[in-house]
């Protein structure tokens, strides 16, 4: 290993002659020579072994079962009439459901404005095609308040739209549209004076009102029971299991989401398949599950206006209180579209991450600003490991790989974040503005990470390679370039 400090020159690259643009590596800590010598055949045959656990994961996951039961909604009193509130109607149809031991609660053909749905043990949410479930924009529809996350922090706060707390065997499912009304107008402002806001900015509605006050709570250990602010300006999340088993969304379409659309807590065998993703407001997170094991995520389409995907464990102090990694994640056939990230691990990275398996995925837009994506900080802390990514297509993005240690509040505490065992294979990405940005700590540098049959075919530049101490490269080309890091 050289030392870390060392420049990383063009010579080192084997990019002399090469016309790529690489102002952005000026000033940045060298990188270490890996033991590259192995054969290719038995690159893959390690890796082959290691997507065994992929399958087993998969396999190891407990499936819902529902009784043969429908239980329609308008039998219960709902209305597909403009200004109708299907509340009651709904609630009563889930606890008529639960009651008689489990089976579908359905919803037809037409649009039904509701508040919060509370799902309850064996039911399954099941939304015909045409059926639209359309939810109120006015907060008290979600109140009173429940146990919550909200960006890796627990509190007493509004109802997700769809909630479910300490249940068992539930679904959504179904052809039928979630209509979260998200909008300039509608929910989106109080993310408050945003770079990127389309909005007028309200003051007196600013989420800083109530999160700034909220992770001070959380960092001082204060208990969840008194996380109760009279003035919450923190949107809710669209769907969020917590604290549930056997866990099954299929097939719906999620539009406008106040905040992240879909967001298990602390739940385990989680099933996200043939859903579709749509939502271009602030936080339009597509999947995060948080502190989850167990979790399937396959064949979904992310259009949204934050990350599609990412894996999360917790905020800073509150996700080391609780300790509980996101772990044996399965993510496969997805396609994604525009967002900040496609396959994304942090920024609430505190309880860690492990055995996160990516495979078969798609990702193009002019609008995608990352491929895969780490993201975390010394304040955060956070082991992550045994993360496997292979078989991707990228097409257009801005930067296709980035490991950034420096995310929101950088090297400002003392809890380092680590990366092992982190494997990219079969790789090919189209066109990128940058490669790599790959920002470690000089005092925790970035190591442990493996990449084979990896190509980039139009790169703009290598990109920013900072504080890397290990890279064990088997098979790179930038612009048809074979590179030796």
């Amino acid at each position: 290993m050289i030392n870390s400090r060392k420049r990383l020159h063009l010579k080192t690259l084997g990019l002399a002659s090469a016309s790529l643009s690489l102002l952005s590596l000026q000033g940045c800590s060298g990188m270490a020579l890996s033991a590259a010598d192995r054969q290719n055949d038995n690159v893959a045959s390690a890796d082959e072994k290691q997507w065994q656990q992929a399958d087993a994961i998969i396999a190891g996951i407990a499936p819902t079962e529902f009784p043969a039961r429908d239980f329609l909604i308008t039998s219960y009193g709902a209305k597909a009439d403009k200004g109708f509130d299907n509340t009651s109607a709904i609630k009563a149809a889930i606890a008529a459901c639960n009651s008689a031991g489990g089976g579908r609660v359905v919803v037809p053909m037409g649009r039904f404005e509701t508040g919060a749905v509370h799902l309850l043990s064996n039911v399954n949410l099941h939304l015909q095609q045409n059926a639209v479930l359309s939810f109120y924009t006015d907060a008290k529809h979600y109140l009173p308040y429940v146990m919550t996350r909200w960006e890796g922090v627990e509190l007493m706060g509004y109802s997700p739209l769809i909630y479910a707390f300490e249940q068992q065997n539930i679904a959504v499912t179904g052809e039928g549209i979630l209509e979260g009304n998200g909008s300039n107008s509608q929910w989106w402002p109080w993310k408050g004076d945003w770079e990127r806001r389309s909005w007028d900015y309200d003051a007196r509605v600013d989420q800083a009102l109530t999160r700034a006050p909220l992770f001070e709570m959380a960092e001082r250990g204060a208990p969840v029971s008194e996380r109760v602010f009279a003035q919450n300006f923190l949107r809710p999340p669209f769907i969020q299991p917590y604290g549930c088993k056997r866990v099954l969304i299929d097939g719906v379409t999620i539009r406008n989401s106040p905040f992240w659309l879909i967001n298990p807590v602390l739940s385990e065998d989680v099933v996200v398949r043939n859903v579709n993703f749509i939502s271009y407001g602030p936080n339009s997170d597509g999947c995060n599950p948080e502190s989850c094991n167990r979790v399937l995520i396959e064949n979904c389409l992310f259009d949204t206006g934050d990350d599609c995907i990412a894996l999360k464990s917790g905020r800073n102090n509150d996700g080391r209180r609780l300790a509980t990694p996101v772990q044996n994640v399965v993510i496969q056939d997805c396609v994604m579209r525009a967002g900040h990230g496609g396959v994304v691990l942090g920024s609430e990275i505190s309880g860690g991450a492990r055995n996160i398996f990516a495979r078969r995925c798609r990702m193009s837009s002019p609008n995608l600003a990352r491929g895969i994506r780490i993201k975390t900080n010394s304040v955060r802390g956070g082991l992550i490991e045994n993360i496997y990514i292979r078989d991707i297509e990228i097409g257009e993005v801005k930067d296709a790989i980035v490991i950034n240690f420096f995310y929101e509040e950088g090297d400002a505490g003392q809890f380092m974040p680590q990366v092992k065992n982190l494997h990219i294979s079969n790789l090919q990405v189209k066109k990128a503005e940058r490669a790599f940005v790959l920002r470690g700590f000089e005092r925790a540098p970035i190591n442990g990470v493996s990449l084979h049959n990896v190509h980039f075919k139009q790169t703009d530049s290598l990109g920013i390679l900072e504080n890397v101490a290990q890279l064990d490269q088997v098979d790179l080309t930038l612009n048809g370039q074979e590179l030796k890091l």
